[in-house]
């Protein structure tokens, strides 16, 4: 499965951030998959959700769903600031290559941190939390998704591999603060925890915005290997996953199914 990531450069202006996503996808090529970063078209700032946001169907996904349709590929749009009665979410949208929605994806963790010495942000001032799992099929198998700190959870991520998923995809804006402290680990351990692909998409760093990326946007494999990693300026980043390495190694390191559910057990609610 041939994935493009589209590190780009998000703008004040959402008409502008649409079209250039639209752009950076289609200079990508012959690929089957798509992932843009978290709030593409938003900058990241509680200032800025609400405003920017939209309703189920509106303009920035009707856009990515006549891209996929386009383009003939899957499409994870990223994520959004999505209007919901008074409620505002961070949601991520996937597109089949029929311009279909398959799958949303609520942010389930608010990004609500105090690091001494750095930085303070709190999603939940603003914005609601998610509740579902979230995987969806493919041709190459299954897929889960979640959002940025979500990545954090690992029993999250349990949740869907327990479900299947060979690849855990995770549009994020990391910060400069915790992106050099715990981006790469992050990513090369869940790959570990969960014996899949794990494919983190930043937004390109801005020095001058209100939020700064840390970028680098990442693919590790099932053995944690970083198979990909950009710099922090904008880019697209094509890569080919051989999905059959998460049957090899889930083979050689039976980790899921030598769990102890006569002691343990993690379900879903």
């Amino acid at each position: 499965m041939k994935i493009a990531q589209i590190q780009m450069h998000v703008s004040a202006d959402k008409a502008e951030n649409i079209r250039h996503a639209c752009e950076l996808v289609r200079s990508a090529g012959d690929i089957d998959l798509a992932v843009l970063p978290e709030m593409f078209c938003c900058p990241y700032d509680n200032a800025c959700f609400r405003d920017y946001g939209e309703p189920f169907a509106g303009p920035a996904q009707r856009a990515m769903s006549q891209l996929a349709r386009e383009r003939g590929i899957y499409l994870i749009a990223g994520s959004l600031p999505e209007l919901e009665g008074h409620r505002v979410y961070n949601t991520s949208f996937v597109y089949a290559p029929d311009g279909t929605c398959i799958a949303r994806h609520r942010k389930i963790h608010l990004f609500d941190i105090d690091v001494e010495g750095g930085q303070r942000f709190m999603e939940s001032e603003v914005l609601s939390p998610g509740r579902e799992v979230t995987t969806f099929d493919t041709p190459w198998g299954t897929m889960g998704l979640c959002i940025c700190f979500d990545m954090r959870f690992q029993e999250l991520c349990r949740l869907m591999a327990l479900r299947g998923a060979r690849v855990i995809f995770a549009p994020a804006a990391f910060n400069m603060t915790t992106g050099p402290a715990h981006w790469k680990i992050l990513f090369r351990q869940r790959a570990v925890d969960q014996q899949c692909f794990t494919v983190g998409t930043s937004p390109a760093r801005d020095k001058s915005a209100s939020y700064v990326a840390w970028g680098h946007s990442i693919v590790c494999d099932p053995w944690s290997r970083v198979i990909r990693q950009c710099p922090s300026r904008e880019a697209v980043a094509v890569t080919e996953l051989d999905l059959s390495m998460v049957d090899s190694v889930r083979r050689q390191l039976p980790i899921l199914s030598a769990r102890r559910e006569d002691v343990y057990r993690l379900t879903e609610l």
